[in-house]
């Protein structure tokens, strides 16, 4: 009723992360530049972590609006599944082939596709949002995704988007 009252284009308000309606505030804004710039310098790790309805998957939506065209994404929204579950999910979102194949499979055909993209100048990228709720198991294997390397960078980079309990996970 009220979108065509005032003549909106879309409905406000909705209580979905569309980053349309992000509103910069200093530390929105501070956070998306911690975000830029961990990503052009090709940090392993990126944390980003915030309460509740702050905005931390509406921040991530609009930064992957403005990446490049090099960037390779895996989003991961599910974060209650098995280790092998998690690698096929990476997998998957990076359009590689996982019916019928194992992790040990899983993880060869993620190292070949990682050294592809580093050979092709690309930028792979995993974020995973809710990651507090990774188990130690997915958070381990996480962290050993990170061990792919080539000889003068980290050929993935993983953004981790959670609620603050992440920055204690982490920590220990």
């Amino acid at each position: 009723m009220y979108t065509e009252f005032f003549n909106f284009k879309t409905k406000p308000f909705e209580l979905v992360p569309n980053p349309q309606f992000l509103y910069p505030s200093d530390s929105h804004r501070k956070a998306l530049n911690h975000l830029e710039y961990g990503l052009k310098s090709r940090a392993g790790f990126i944390l980003l972590t915030g309460e509740v309805g702050s905005g931390k998957t509406t921040i991530i939506k609009d930064l992957i609006r403005r990446l490049g065209t090099t960037t390779t994404m895996a989003m991961v929204f599910n974060t209650k599944v098995t280790p092998k579950q998690l690698i096929a999910m990476i997998n998957e979102e990076f359009g590689l082939e996982v019916t019928g194949k194992d992790k040990v499979e899983l993880l060869r055909d993620l190292n070949n596709f990682l050294i592809d993209q580093y050979a092709a100048k690309g930028q792979p990228i995993i974020i995973v949002d809710e990651a507090q709720n990774l188990s130690g198991q997915n958070l381990e294997e996480i962290r050993l995704l990170s061990n792919l390397e080539a000889e003068q960078a980290k050929l993935l980079q993983t953004v981790l988007v959670g609620q603050p309990e992440l920055r204690t996970i982490v920590d220990e």
